[in-house]
């Protein structure tokens, strides 16, 4: 494969312009990602050393190989729900190294009300388990929950991908053959005592853990009886009476090493097999980035620079280079594995699509992961577009890529609007992994347009009702829109309600998708086609 020849000059202005505001936004990016991963009240943390308990991140440090990265999801989930007060919604999930094997940990954040269950957490659960359904990895259940808060209780209970969709999901695990380990470190209660119940291997920890359908509080008010927690349901009552837990342990650290030993029990799984060659540092540096994306999102930049900074050697073959110029289309390695890349130029249009289409067809049938760096405004528009089918094109295009059996791995880079976002394998079409650019933004069109006409529905609604507007009125009313639709379109927001798998820093974008792959090959896959059509 050729190396790409980058025409970007770090020495100009223009570069050192984007590099700052780039920047800029990374750094407000880590201080958020910050705060959620460690600021906590010492009351919280004071409460949990006096029950000799660890917090949630050190107990995933003992828990992983030392020196072993650990790719952690939706950071900043519930950053902007709850008033800010439920971090990470209060869990830490992500891919780690555990004796050797690649797992998921699920690990319940008890200095958060507790361990509570809020909406925005039950949502990341069940996100967190249907990544393991997909990509077939093993998870380490760290439980210490206080159960689901109950003034909310109705966005997180009866619907189908609420609480019990968490179960579902364990039992089809167990039906796929894909391990799970419980470790008890507190309370697993109503619904949540089914999370240790419904995996493999379940160990407690005396005087701290305890499972039951209900805490002592219900048994008195239900039945009137009176027993302590670890009478009713503490580690040796499970471990030697029910039979509901399989160890008992006596400390944290114990429980924590148990796992380990259990999880190095398991075979070592084979992977999909795929183009494998000697993994090759890009030739440009990733930190580059930076002063390559815009400081606007409506001023373009070359997808092929993003390769050169992301993949092995910045090599890439380019598949039909002069055709469908709007669209970048070609194969490339990543950490030696054989990829497919579709990124974005400009608006879609009929042959752009056309391309993309033939190109997807091509990574399925010949195995190669297919990955989404998105930078969309949209298909073209218009009465010329619309004669010459482009909606039917589009459609074509969303066909192939919503039946892909290879891996679907997806970047949002910049923009990524209205069905642009669905053809480009937004979070509706079932991407293994989808993670953002702290830069990005994503909403149903671009933001011009869409204050443009938002303002004017309003200004139309207010003259219904035989009120007049001043200029001044009309510009506050457009400054009311525009707030409203940035923070709604924004990374943060988008992160916040789950819509992604997390923001990450553009210069680690080659780990993330290395790490992402890596997991996408535990599930084999098989394809059958009936030949490849030229669109």
């Amino acid at each position: 494969m050729r190396r790409i020849t980058s025409k970007i000059d770090p020495q100009s202005g223009e570069f050192f312009t984007y590099a700052a505001h780039n920047r800029k936004i990374l750094a407000a990016f880590h201080e958020k990602q910050h705060h959620a991963r460690f600021t906590r009240s010492e009351r919280d943390v004071e409460r949990l050393r006096n029950q000799k308990k660890l917090l949630v991140r050190e107990r995933i440090d003992l828990l992983l190989d030392p020196g072993t990265p650990f790719l952690e999801l939706s950071t900043l989930a519930a950053n902007l729900a709850y008033d800010g007060s439920v971090p990470s919604a209060g869990l830490v999930s992500g891919i780690g190294i555990v004796n050797g094997r690649e797992v998921m940990v699920m690990a319940s954040d008890s200095t958060i009300k507790g361990g509570a269950w809020y909406p925005l957490t039950v949502k990341k659960m069940v996100r967190t388990l249907d990544i393991c359904l997909e990509n077939h990895l093993p998870v380490v259940h760290l439980v210490d929950a206080a159960g689901a808060f109950l003034p909310l209780q109705s966005g997180l209970f009866p619907d189908r991908h609420m609480a019990g969709r968490i179960f579902r999901n364990q039992c089809i695990l167990s039906a796929k053959g894909i391990r799970q380990v419980a470790l008890v470190l507190g309370h697993s209660t109503a619904g949540g005592a089914y999370i240790p119940t419904l995996s493999d291997y379940s160990v407690m920890v005396r005087g701290t853990g305890g499972v039951f359908l209900g805490g002592p509080p219900l048994v008195k008010a239900a039945t009137g009886e009176e027993v302590t927690a670890d009478e009713l349901g503490g580690a040796d009552v499970h471990s030697t009476i029910s039979g509901t837990a399989d160890y008992a342990v006596d400390s944290e650290k114990e429980g924590l090493a148990l796992v380990r030993e259990i999880i190095g029990t398991f075979a070592r799984p084979s992977k999909m097999a795929m183009e494998k060659r000697d993994a090759e540092e890009p030739y440009y540096d990733p930190g580059e980035l930076y002063g390559i994306i815009p400081d606007n999102v409506k001023k373009q930049f070359d997808m092929r620079e993003v390769i050169a900074r992301i993949f092995d050697g910045s090599r890439f073959h380019e598949f039909k280079p002069d055709y469908g110029a709007t669209a970048v289309c070609g194969f490339a390695f990543l950490y030696g594995w054989k990829v497919g890349i579709v990124g974005n130029n400009g608006v879609l249009f009929s042959d752009s699509a056309q391309k993309c289409t033939q190109f997807m067809q091509l990574c399925d049938r010949d195995l190669i992961p297919v990955i989404f760096l998105q930078n969309i405004t949209g298909f073209m528009i218009g009465k010329s577009y619309e004669h010459g089918g482009i909606t039917k094109d589009g459609a074509k295009m969303l066909m192939v890529q919503s039946n892909l059996c290879v891996p679907k791995l997806t970047i949002m880079t910049n923009g990524s609007f209205g069905a642009g976002n669905y053809a480009m394998c937004g979070r509706a079409f079932d991407a293994r992994f989808l993670f953002s650019w702290p830069n990005s933004q994503i909403s149903v069109m671009g933001m011009e347009q869409a204050i443009k006409t938002l303002t004017q529905i309003h200004i139309n609604a207010l003259k219904r009702q035989g009120k007049t507007l001043s200029p001044e009125a009309v510009q506050k009313i457009k400054e009311e829109v525009s707030k409203d639709y940035m923070e709604k379109s924004s990374a943060y927001y988008a992160t916040s309600e789950l819509w992604d798998d997390g923001i990450i820093d553009p210069a680690d974008t080659r780990k993330v998708l290395g790490i992402c792959l890596s997991a996408a090959l535990h599930r084999k896959i098989n394809t059958t086609y009936n030949g490849v059509l030229r669109i």
